[in-house]
């Protein structure tokens, strides 16, 4: 029997972490995520002070009250002031991947690489929470640019951080930290397999 490349162990390793510390972390995800809400907060008031009146952040949960006013179809077509709200753990799941590679290479010092990775992931999916949430605020506004009180470029600037922060940087930033963190072992195990792969194989001996 053919015996299995660390290549395909490491893979197969990864793969069964990511099911079992996903399964883990969305039980605790509201608290582990919660950082996220509190550094969105920050931004929201620093960033967009002519938008946010108040931002309440609690396990689980993020919710903004804006100065932006909008049409109210409940309320006879009357405008009503915004708000929205979002879960912080939606662009937070990169921390299972994240751990899932750490504990897959089984590398020293797992402990403090796990939480400095859960560290160094915040600021972006703090990134990802708080353009969602400034894309709320756009779509309810319609993009009208006159009632947003913002230029054109604010405006694509929002939508193009929206969408790099919900397609790219949840999946992308967790596999680069792990490759900065684990460099030796991407180095002595992930790449050395790559170039053994391409290698071509011996002839059969006769």
């Amino acid at each position: 029997m053919r015996r299995l490349t660390p290549l395909t162990v490491f893979v197969l390793s990864a793969f069964g972490w990511i099911v079992v510390l996903t399964a883990l972390w969305s039980q605790v995800s509201a608290w582990t995520s919660y950082p996220v809400g509190v550094l969105s907060h920050m931004a929201l008031e620093q960033g967009a002070p002519m938008w946010i009146r108040q931002a309440t952040v609690t396990p689980g949960n993020i919710e903004v009250d804006t100065a932006v006013s909008v049409p109210a179809p409940e309320q006879g077509g009357r405008r009503g002031e915004l708000t929205v709200e979002a879960n912080p753990a939606r662009y937070a799941y990169g921390l299972p991947i994240f751990l899932a590679l750490l504990f897959a290479a089984r590398g020293k010092g797992l402990g403090w690489r796990a939480v400095a990775g859960w560290a160094l992931l915040l600021p972006g999916q703090a990134f990802s929470l708080t353009m969602s949430l400034l894309m709320q605020i756009v779509m309810a506004a319609q993009t009208n640019i006159r009632l947003l009180r913002v230029s054109q470029w604010q405006m694509e600037a929002i939508i193009y951080g929206y969408q790099l922060g919900s397609l790219v940087l949840p999946t992308l930033v967790p596999i680069l930290l792990w490759l900065w963190l684990d460099r030796r072992f991407v180095q002595d195990v992930l790449v050395r397999g790559w170039r053994d792969s391409l290698a071509p194989s011996a002839p059969p001996q006769s």
